[in-house]
């Protein structure tokens, strides 16, 4: 009689133990589903508040990139004196106050694209500073004709760096 009541006690759990597993695992996969869905929601709000301020650091690199183009920067930055030094010197200064005022850009763009301005950057203050060591370069007028001569045979590296910005912002819609 006890084997039978024993028996009979598994014949009532059993189901009673199948139906709580099913309801655990089911309310265990609503529950992940549900976060998975206010994750998205959440994250889906985020990109339409944080897209603009993506875009405008965007913006901000792309005008500085575009402000130490060498043509550029040549006809904004006009030499002080006819010392090719003194204007090598004020070019770079140039060129490092500008990335100065638009550091905390860097938050809101990629790693790469960062990386890739900063070697934009790096690449014409390299070029300026070649220019100036060239012997036919004894003033700050030559300088410029040569730095622009320069220019005129190849690509600024900046234009490598506007390309990539614009590359990664078509990625954003």
């Amino acid at each position: 009689m006890d084997a039978e009541r024993i028996v009979d006690l598994f014949m009532f759990a059993i189901p009673s133990l199948i139906t709580g597993i099913l309801a655990y695992y089911f309310f265990k996969e609503h529950t992940k589903n549900e976060d998975g869905r206010r994750r998205y929601l959440l994250k889906k709000d985020m990109e339409v508040t944080a897209l603009p301020i993506r875009l405008q650091a965007y913006e901000r690199m792309a005008l500085y990139l575009e402000r130490i183009s060498p043509s550029k920067l040549l006809v904004r930055v006009k030499p002080t004196s006819s010392n090719k030094e003194d204007y090598e010197s004020l070019l770079i200064s140039s060129i490092e106050q500008e990335l100065e005022h638009n550091l905390s850009q860097q938050i809101y763009i990629s790693d790469k694209c960062w990386n890739i301005i900063s070697a934009a950057k790096n690449a014409t203050i390299q070029l300026i500073r070649k220019a100036s060591l060239l012997k036919k370069t004894d003033t700050a007028e030559k300088l410029r004709e040569v730095i622009l001569t320069e220019m005129m045979e190849r690509r600024a590296p900046s234009d490598a760096a506007l390309s990539f910005i614009k590359d990664e912002v078509s990625e954003l819609y």
